[in-house]
Order: structure tokens, then C-alpha cells, then sequence
């Protein structure tokens, strides 16, 4: 399998010892009660879910009560650094195809200890766990005693930082748990789908003085790096448009029981018609503009096209009594949306998983002085093109992020930009430092999910998006365009 068929799909296995999917419940549940995420009745009617207690015409036409931003509970998290340690103990939540793979990257970096592990599949636990003594680092605890037992993870003592690599329906409630706990928390995409669990995990980073952070490895992809340094300096003008996607053919994947435990991730396209997984292409782009660094996403206006994938691939390959057949699929095969920020700046987001295509984020930036666009990587900014010719990137290396220039071969799969997110959170944890992002990016770059299923729910009508940051957007901060803090060579 190519690494684009792995991008966070946070996707599971059963155990090879033939244990049961824990995920087998969600096969006959949540059809019936939204997958223990509050729902409610599924089908063409899950707009409601965005904003509880609503229909969807009354949510779509309720922008002002969108957008307005509870009253402040705590104090802000922007520019808050992590209280310095020397060793970083880590408790990793879910050990699947996405956690199973990632323990190897944090037991890579140095001043870092797995604490514990916790996956009800015994057999999987059990994996993470010898790999942990395998690196040299003491066993680790263990928590195989059902779907709960996450919360006993989280209130040990001797955890700094909780990892989450779950499906989605579980990603609210075990970060909520780890910030609860006192814990700071990194969770898989997306971090939450309703806005009111956006607002909540907004509210509890800020009371409990605790991180809750969306692990985005896209913006750590090299090419995302350069661009973001290339903007900052100025090479592609004043910043005028970015687009940003997730075009991966999953169809085989979301069809394959033993990928995808339940399959919980295909039937999410029975609930909602929006932009499931808009992280990877708005992370990127927002990091570019300085989204909640002096400008702001503001409004999202979204489009869709009919459902038609899924079931003509059912219909080709899954067998008559296949438990996919009583599955009705809403989720448009192609999600279009426009994001307009504070600055007039324009983000096109796109989704499509269950349509012939090949892999693409589009990963595109324009500006008053030229553009660059990926998938390939092609780039043209004045004054070095002036023939309407595209020109090689593989030219502007210098402009590179000293991450990169750093770890020119870094360990782990998707080109290296998941160890790049490992490790650099696990140095600001180490040294102090104010996270690249926070829970306001991760809210953000989340908020898409839900709302691009209320525009397309409401013929495209806008949707405002809330300022998560309750006015802090407005200041200039850093982000993930950084300083090496230790020096070259040392990191």
C-alpha cells in the first residue's frame, strides 16, 4: 500500500488472534443512534446534528447564533508554552493502522517515554507494548479492559502529553477526557464533528490551562513547509488565494472489514453530506495566511454532488446479504467549498473518497506576484517566470524549513511529515516552547465538517464560522514558521 492509501485514515485492524472488532457495535448502532456522538436520527435529516435541537433549515438560517462565541470561561491559550521537562511521558489512545505506526515515531525521538498503551484489542496492546521494551524503554502499562478504559490512561499521574488515533465517533469524548484529567492532549483528524464539541474542547483548553491540539502532519509536509516560508517572505505578494484538498480514492478501503473496524468510516456517508476530512487541504493553507495570526476564516459556502460512488461500487463488489446493503449513502462524492477570511482572501476546500481519482491535497497558494500548485509540485512568481511557462520548485530548496534541512531523511511514512510532527511537538514540550498550534487552529480547521453539510443542506448558502479565538486573530503571532531553537545540528 502506497503512503497516500495510509494518509490518517486512523483506520483499525482486527487482531490476528481473531479477536472480535470492538468497532462490531457501530455496525448495528449507528444507524439507529448516531455512533454515541449525539446524532440523533440519521439519514438526509443529520443537519441537526451541527447545532443540537435544531432542524436543518432553522441551524442554516441561524448564522448569527453560529457565530457567536460563548462567554469566555477561562483565560486565552494563545502564546501559552508548555511547562519545560526533560522527558516527555507519553499514554497513546488506539493502536490501529494509525497508532500502530506512529508509537515507532515517538519511541524515535529522544526524551521521550511511552507510559502507557491502550487499545481494547488485547493483541494490539500487546504489540505497542513490546515494541516500547524492544526500544529499551521500561513496559509500559496496558489497557485492554474495554472501550472505557482509556479514562483510567488518563488519570495516571505520570502522563504529560495523551495521544488519540481512534475513529472519529470517539475523538470528543477521550479529549475531552485527557484535558479533564489535566492532560495535554494531540488528536487524529478530525478532532471533533459537532460545533458545539468545538466550542467545548475550545472552553476546556482555556480552564484547565492544557493544550488540545489537532495533529494536521500535512503542515508538516515538506513542500507545505516551503511554501509557508516562501509567503512569509513575501515571494508570492500580498496572499490572495489557496485551495486545499482530500482526493483519495477509499472506496476499497471503506468496503474492507478488516481496515476499517465497523466499518465505522463508511457510514459516515450515510449522516452527513459535507466535507468530512477538510483538515489536510485548510491546515496548510490557513497556516500560509496566518489564519488566528491577523486574519480569520469567517464564512464557508458549500456545494455537493449526488452520492452515486458508494453504491455502484457496492453494487459491483459486495455480495447480496452484505450487512453495506442496508446502507443508504448521502455524503456528496464531491464536496466544493469556499471559505472567505477577515482579509477578502478566498480558500477552496474539496472532498471526494469515493470516486475514481487520483491521490491530491492540491496544496495551492496565489498571490499578487505569482502561485504555486502541487500534485505535481509546479510553481510561478515574478520576476523568475515570465514566459506563462510553469517553473521547477525543486529550485527554491533553499527556502526549505530548517526542520527539513535538519532531518533530510526522516523516519515513518507519508514522505516524513509524520515524524516532523512528533518530533517538533515533543521539542516544544521538552523545551518550553509555545506550540505551533492550538486548539483554536484545531477548531478551525474541524469547523468545515460540520458547516459545509448546513450550506449544502441550505442550497449553498453561507455559513459563518466562529471566531474561536474570541478576538485574539486580530494580533500577529508565530506559528509554525519557527526558529531551530536548539541550533543547527542539534536537534
Amino acid at each position: 500500500m502506497n503512503d497516500a492509501a495510509q494518509q490518517n485514515d486512523d483506520g483499525t485492524r482486527d487482531g490476528e488472534d481473531g479477536s472480535v472488532s470492538r468497532r462490531s457495535v457501530l455496525w448495528t448502532t449507528a444507524t439507529v443512534a448516531g455512533a454515541g456522538i449525539g446524532l440523533g436520527g440519521l439519514g438526509s435529516s443529520t443537519a441537526a446534528a451541527a447545532i443540537p435541537g435544531r432542524s436543518p433549515e432553522t441551524a442554516a438560517a441561524a448564522q448569527p447564533d453560529q457565530a457567536s462565541a460563548p462567554k469566555r470561561q477561562g483565560r486565552t491559550m494563545v502564546g501559552v508554552p508548555f511547562d519545560r521537562r526533560s522527558t516527555v511521558r507519553v499514554g497513546l489512545v488506539g493502536l490501529g493502522n494509525r497508532g500502530g505506526s506512529m508509537i515507532d515515531l515517538f519511541l524515535a525521538v529522544g526524551g521521550v517515554q511511552v507510559v502507557a498503551v491502550c487499545d481494547p484489542v488485547k493483541a494490539k496492546a500487546e504489540r505497542a507494548a513490546a515494541k516500547v521494551t524492544a526500544a529499551g524503554q521500561p513496559a509500559p502499562a496496558v489497557y485492554t479492559n474495554g472501550e472505557d478504559d482509556y479514562e483510567n490512561l488518563c488519570k495516571r499521574g505520570d502522563i504529560d502529553f495523551v495521544y488519540v488515533a481512534t475513529p472519529w465517533d470517539f475523538h470528543f469524548e477521550m479529549a475531552k477526557t485527557a484535558l479533564l484529567n489535566g492532560k495535554h492532549v494531540g488528536v487524529e483528524c478530525p478532532i471533533a464533528l459537532q460545533l458545539d464539541q468545538l466550542w467545548e474542547l475550545v472552553d476546556l483548553s482555556e480552564r484547565t490551562r492544557r493544550h488540545c491540539m489537532q495533529l494536521e502532519n500535512c503542515c508538516y509536509g515538506r513542500n507545505e513547509m516551503r511554501v509557508l516560508r516562501m509567503a512569509h517572505a513575501g515571494l508570492f505578494g500580498d496572499l490572495l488565494h489557496g485551495a486545499g484538498a482530500y482526493n483519495h480514492d477509499l472506496r476499497g478501503l471503506m468496503f474492507d472489514p478488516g481496515y476499517y473496524e465497523g466499518p465505522w468510516r463508511r457510514l459516515w456517508h450515510t449522516r452527513l453530506r459535507g466535507d468530512l476530512y477538510p483538515n489536510h487541504g485548510f491546515g496548510p493553507v490557513a497556516n500560509y495566511m496566518d489564519i488566528n495570526r491577523g486574519d480569520r476564516a469567517v464564512s464557508i459556502t458549500s456545494v455537493g454532488s449526488p452520492s452515486l460512488g458508494l453504491a455502484e461500487y457496492r453494487e459491483k463488489h459486495m455480495p447480496a446479504g452484505d450487512p453495506s446493503w442496508k446502507e443508504t449513502y448521502i455524503e456528496s462524492d464531491r464536496t466544493i467549498s469556499l471559505v472567505q477570511t477577515a482579509k477578502g482572501r478566498v480558500i477552496r476546500l474539496e472532498h471526494d473518497v469515493s470516486t475514481p481519482h487520483p491521490y491530491s491535497r492540491i496544496n495551492s497558494l496565489g498571490g499578487t506576484k505569482g502561485v504555486f500548485e502541487d500534485y505535481p509540485a509546479r510553481i510561478y512568481i515574478e520576476p523568475d517566470h515570465t514566459d506563462d511557462n510553469w517553473g521547477d520548485f525543486s529550485k527554491y530548496t533553499q527556502w526549505d524549513h530548517w526542520l527539513w534541512k535538519e532531518h533530510a531523511n526522516p523516519p515513518g511514512g507519508h514522505g516524513g511529515m509524520d515524524y516532523m510532527l512528533v518530533f517538533r511537538l515533543m521539542q516544544c514540550m521538552r523545551l518550553g516552547l509555545v506550540p505551533d498550534f492550538d486548539v483554536y487552529d484545531a477548531a478551525t480547521w474541524t469547523s468545515p465538517v460540520p458547516l459545509s453539510h448546513l450550506s449544502i443542506k441550505a442550497k449553498g448558502a453561507p455559513q459563518q464560522i466562529p471566531d474561536f479565538t474570541r478576538g485574539e486573530w486580530k494580533k500577529a503571532r508565530s506559528g509554525m514558521d519557527s526558529k531551530d531553537p536548539e541550533g543547527p545540528g542539534k536537534a
